[in-house]
C-alpha cells in the first residue's frame, strides 16, 4: 500500500500537485498497518491518517472515524495512536461518523476534555445537537460546557478577525475573465480533484498571460514567481467570473490562491479577488469559499504590484498611495471570512442561535446584521415573488434586491459536469439523507460521448444521491437546465439538499 501510495504521489508532485486523498481500500490498509507499523514508518502513518483522509461521510472517513473510535473506547490498540491523539482526530472530522464518537467520550472521566473540545468548534452537528442537550439535561457538565460554547459563538469569536491591513501581490488578468477561462469545458472530467483541474486555469493565451503549456497547462510558473514575494497573491481583473455559473472556477483561483484547510486534503480556502465588475454567482461563491471579493476600480494595479488593502477603510495603498477606494459589498462579509466561508457562518449562526434558544438566552450579539434596501412602492417581479414565497411570506409579497433572506428550496436539481463536485460538497456536509422535497441527479451532458471517466460517473453517482433519498435519472432521460426550479450552482444545491438555508 505504502508503495503503490508513494509512486503516485511522486507522480504527481512531478505535476506540482499533492497526492490523491486516500480511498476507503487505503484507508482500511492505512489502519491495518498502524495497528503494526514497519519499522521506521511510524510518522508517516500517523502523517497520512491525520491529513490525507477525507472529512465528512465520505467512505474513507468512515473507515478513519471508526479505527478512531475503536481507540478512543481502548478496544483497539496502536502502538502509534494513544486514546487521547485519537480523540483529537475525531475531533477534525469536521462533521459525519465522528460526531457519536465524541458525543459519548464526554462520558469518559479522561477523554471527556478533549472531546468538548473538539465539540465546541464543530459546526455540522444538526440532529446530534439533542443528544448533547441530553447529556447536558442528565448532568453532564462537559455537554453543559459545550452547549455554553456554541451559545457564545466561540466557534466563531476564536477565530483571527480580518486584519486591518491585507498586503497582496497582484495577479492581473486584465479585459472579461469568465468562469470558463478558469474552469475550461474540456477538462471538466478533472473539476472535483481540485489540483489537477486547477492547473488548467488560464491555459489558452492573452494579454499579459503566457500559459507553461498553451492549450493544456495555465501559467503556474507566473503564479509561484508572484508567491516567492512572501505574500497573499489576490487574483485581480477588470472583469471577473461572467458565464456559467462554476463553483469549480472559484475551486481553481483559490487553489492558486488561498490557504490549506487544516486536516483536509486538497482543499483551500480564503484569498482576495479584486474586480472592476464581479459576476454575482462567482462572487457568492467566493464568499461560500471564505475569499473576501471586492469590487473596485483596478486600472491602477499591475500584474506583480506589492499593495495593501485597508478593508474597514475600504481604501487600496500602493506606495503609501491610495490608489483606489471601494465599498463592502456588505459588512456581513467581514463576518464570512473570519467564520471560513459563507456556509460556515450561516450553520454556525443557526447552532448559536439554536443553543441560546435552548438555554433560554436572547439572540447573540456576536454577529453583524444585514443591511435591509431602502423602502419601496414599486411592484415585485415574478423572480422577487418566487424567493418571497419561499422565505415564508405572504401570496403577492417579494424580496427587494440586497435584502438578505434565507429561501426553504423544495425541488433540487443536478447535472452530471457538477455531480462529482456536489457529492463531495455534501459529503463536506456531513449530509447522509437530503430534507427537500425532491432532489434529481440528471445525465445530460455526458450520455452521448462519455469518456471513462464520465462512465465510472454514471456508475458510483447513482448509488449516491438514491441512498441519500435522491433520484437518479439514467443517461439520456433528459435534460434540466430550462427548469426555473433548479438551482445548478453545486453549492447552493448541496445546502438545499441538507438541511443548510440558502443565502440570496
Amino acid at each position: 500500500m505504502l508503495e503503490a501510495y508513494r509512486a503516485a504521489a511522486a507522480e504527481r508532485e512531478a505535476m506540482g500537485i499533492p497526492a490523491l486523498p486516500l480511498t476507503a481500500k487505503q484507508t482500511e490498509e492505512l489502519v491495518e498497518l498502524l495497528k503494526n507499523p514497519p519499522a521506521g514508518e511510524g510518522e508517516f502513518l500517523v502523517e497520512l491518517l491525520s491529513h490525507r483522509v477525507p472529512p465528512g461521510v465520505d467512505d474513507a472517513s468512515k473507515v478513519k472515524a471508526s479505527f478512531l473510535a475503536a481507540v478512543a473506547e481502548r478496544s483497539v490498540k496502536s502502538p502509534l495512536i494513544t486514546p487521547e491523539l485519537a480523540t483529537e482526530l475525531l475531533g477534525t472530522m469536521l462533521g459525519g461518523y465522528n460526531i457519536h464518537p465524541l458525543i459519548e467520550l464526554l462520558d469518559d472521566s479522561k477523554l471527556a476534555p478533549i472531546a468538548a473540545k473538539a465539540l465546541k468548534h464543530t459546526l455540522l452537528m444538526f440532529d446530534a445537537f439533542h443528544d448533547v442537550d441530553e447529556k447536558r439535561k442528565s448532568g453532564n457538565l462537559y455537554a453543559k460546557e459545550v452547549m455554553e460554547s456554541w451559545a457564545n459563538a466561540e466557534w466563531f469569536t476564536e477565530r483571527g478577525k480580518v486584519p486591518e491591513k491585507i498586503t497582496i501581490t497582484v495577479f492581473k488578468v486584465t479585459g472579461e475573465t469568465n468562469t470558463d477561462d478558469l474552469s475550461p469545458a474540456p477538462d471538466a472530467w478533472s473539476r472535483p480533484d481540485i489540483p489537477l483541474h486547477a492547473l488548467a486555469m488560464l491555459k489558452n493565451p492573452r494579454e499579459g498571460i503566457t500559459p507553461d503549456k498553451s492549450g493544456e497547462i495555465g501559467p503556474i510558473t507566473l503564479l509561484q514567481e508572484l508567491k516567492a514575494k512572501g505574500h497573499l497573491v489576490a487574483y485581480v481583473g477588470d472583469v471577473v467570473g461572467t458565464g456559467s455559473s462554476r463553483k469549480s472556477a472559484t475551486n481553481s483561483v483559490i487553489w492558486h490562491t488561498g490557504q490549506d484547510i487544516p486536516y483536509v486534503p486538497n482543499k483551500r480556502f480564503g484569498g482576495v479577488c479584486l474586480g472592476g465588475k464581479i459576476a454575482p454567482i462567482f462572487f457568492n461563491t467566493q464568499e461560500d469559499s471564505g475569499a473576501l471579493p471586492i469590487e473596485v476600480d483596478v486600472s491602477a494595479l499591475n500584474m506583480g504590484d506589492v499593495v495593501d488593502i485597508l478593508p474597514y477603510e475600504g481604501k487600496i495603498v500602493k506606495d503609501g498611495t491610495t490608489v483606489a477606494e471601494f465599498a463592502l459589498k456588505s459588512p456581513v462579509l467581514l463576518d464570512e471570512v473570519q467564520a471560513g466561508g459563507r456556509i460556515n457562518l450561516i450553520i454556525g449562526r443557526g447552532l448559536t442561535a439554536k443553543a441560546r434558544e435552548t438555554l433560554g438566552l436572547p439572540a447573540s450579539a456576536e454577529f453583524r446584521l444585514p443591511q435591509s434596501p431602502e423602502e419601496s412602492t414599486a411592484g415585485f417581479s415574478l423572480a422577487q415573488k418566487m424567493v418571497g414565497r419561499a422565505c415564508g411570506l405572504p401570496e403577492g409579497e417579494g424580496v427587494r434586491p440586497g435584502t438578505y433572506c434565507e429561501p426553504r428550496m423544495t425541488t433540487v436539481g443536478s447535472q452530471d459536469t457538477t455531480g462529482p463536485m456536489t457529492r463531495d460538497e455534501l459529503k463536506d456536509l456531513a449530509c447522509l439523507g437530503f430534507s427537500a422535497d425532491l432532489v434529481m441527479q440528471s445525465f445530460c451532458h455526458t450520455a452521448a460521448y462519455p469518456k471513462p471517466v464520465d462512465v465510472k460517473t454514471h456508475k458510483e453517482l447513482p448509488e449516491f444521491i438514491s441512498s441519500r433519498g435522491g433520484v437518479s435519472l439514467r443517461p439520456g432521460d433528459g435534460i434540466i437546465h430550462s427548469c426555473s426550479t433548479v438551482c445548478c450552482c453545486q453549492i447552493r444545491w448541496a445546502q438545499a439538499a441538507t438541511r443548510i438555508p440558502v443565502s440570496l
